[in-house]
């Protein structure tokens, strides 16, 4: 089942000149960064330890303001979002995390189910969506087993579904092949590939080049703060090698 997105003009994401300061003494998290991503796009944000990639995606996600700048999401302007209004935008984001964040009592399709029953949704959109979503993972024959029964990758693959199966306007990432083997990694990210491909947006911070190199997309480079390269490389697609 598809859920109707809301219509954005421009940019899914956009940072204007952001600069985002912690207390104390030290250089800003990010400086002055300024950033497009655009609607249906796959976006690779790198950088070291410390580069602000996770600043950038706890920004986008409205866990964070920015100190000076804009921040655009879906359309809105971050900064200025009411505190109610904000679970309403994260409906329209979808996250994957590098330990997995499964709740370790319910089974696989319970854990999807639940990010459908936070917002309200009905029994039958439920009951519905989320056979539907483990397929699209891969895991059509999983949903009556527990997390700890499932390899890492395929736990993945469970949050993957879980942050699909409301059908979000933006997919973010956060190091979602950092617990996994390589060959496990190629698995996951073609699956990521396919859902770009469907028309989600995904931004996908990572600092594994392997993973990048095999991905000809876009990336977003951090260094101390600032945007240091931001370069498409004009082929789209997973690379066999």
């Amino acid at each position: 089942m598809r859920v109707a997105r809301s219509r954005t003009v421009g940019p899914v994401i956009r940072f204007e000149k952001v600069t985002k300061s912690y207390p104390g003494p030290g250089k800003p998290a990010l400086s002055q960064v300024s950033i497009n991503v655009d609607k249906g796009e796959f976006v690779f944000l790198v950088g070291s330890s410390g580069s602000g990639k996770s600043t950038a995606l706890r920004l986008m996600l409205r866990e964070l303001r920015p100190t000076t700048g804009r921040v655009y999401v879906a359309g809105k302007e971050i900064n200025r979002l009411a505190t109610w209004k904000v679970p309403r935008l994260r409906r329209q984001i979808g996250t994957v995390f590098q330990d997995f964040r499964l709740l370790p009592t319910k089974t696989v399709s319970q854990n999807v189910a639940f990010a459908m029953q936070v917002t309200g949704r009905s029994g039958r959109d439920i009951r519905r969506a989320v056979p539907a979503t483990l397929e699209l993972v891969g895991l059509a024959d999983k949903g009556g087993r527990m997390p700890e029964e499932l390899s890492g990758g395929e736990q993945q693959r469970v949050a993957i579904a879980r942050a699909m199966v409301n059908d979000p306007m933006i997919l973010i990432a956060d190091e979602p092949t950092g617990n996994l083997d390589p060959t496990t990694s190629v698995g996951i990210m073609k699956l990521l590939d396919r859902i770009n491909q469907s028309g989600t947006t995904v931004v996908m911070a990572t600092h594994d080049n392997g993973v990048v190199d095999q991905m000809r997309k876009r990336v977003v480079e951090l260094d101390h703060g600032s945007v240091v390269r931001d370069e498409a490389t004009g082929v789209y697609g997973f690379q066999q090698h």
